[in-house]
């Protein structure tokens, strides 16, 4: 009996060193930062000689295949870096190889950050409903204090209501996701949950431009969207 539970217990250990490196596919989380939420997406590949190469992606930026520069599994130890975000993650993958917990950094301090299996699937969009009297393309720029800063909202009048989409041509994002649109007469709010952020503003008579301020993580900056 006691050397039956010895050989079960061996075959357990050497099930979930396996499954510690295994490692590969693909993994979601989500980076919160005070109001700030962003969704991630890892994918990580495993080459013969055991290696691993990763690239990442910016769900809620629109922003796909970052490269990941360096990615390592040690026992259950994952480290990875990418460069071009400044960022970097420590974690541990749990013995299923379902979950890593760890902490990922950006600057100053760190953020938890779990990541589990997934592929991320985007929601389709609401179908198109008559033009609302502010569809279309807004353009305005922001003083980041570095220069100033194109941003363009796509406004769409939809069955369910106005949705809007952002892009930042400067930083290469297209598509990014306006979280709320909400109106309320001469008011719009452009909600943008994974920025910590957003646009308020005040829609002029003759309809040619959106005067008002853009918020994010408690700093505000003027910003007038014009057709």
């Amino acid at each position: 009996m006691t050397k039956l539970f010895w050989l079960s217990a061996v075959a357990f250990l050497a099930a979930g060193a396996l499954n510690a490196q295994n490692v590969a596919g693909d993994w979601l989380g989500a980076i919160k930062a005070g109001p700030a939420e962003l969704n991630i997406a890892l994918h990580i590949t495993k080459a013969a000689d055991g290696s691993l190469k990763a690239t990442m992606d910016s769900i809620d930026q629109g922003a796909k295949g970052f490269p990941v520069d360096s990615i390592t599994l040690a026992g259950t130890k994952l480290n990875f870096a990418v460069n071009v975000v400044q960022g970097s993650f420590e974690g541990t993958l749990n013995p299923a190889a379902t979950l890593i917990t760890g902490t990922w950094s950006q600057g100053p301090g760190g953020i938890p950050l779990e990541l589990h299996r997934g592929v991320y699937t985007p929601k389709a969009d609401p179908k198109p409903a008559k033009p609302s009297d502010i569809d279309g393309d807004w353009h305005g720029s922001i003083n980041s204090g570095q220069g100033e800063l194109e941003i363009v909202f796509h406004i769409i009048n939809t069955e369910e209501g106005l949705i809007a989409k952002a892009d930042v041509p400067a930083q290469g994002a297209t598509g990014i996701p306006v979280t709320k649109v909400t109106r309320t007469g001469s008011a719009l709010t452009l909600e943008m949950r994974q920025l910590g952020g957003g646009f308020d503003g005040t829609i002029s008579k003759d309809l040619k431009l959106i005067d008002g301020t853009w918020s994010q993580m408690g700093n505000k900056i003027p910003l007038v969207l014009k057709r």
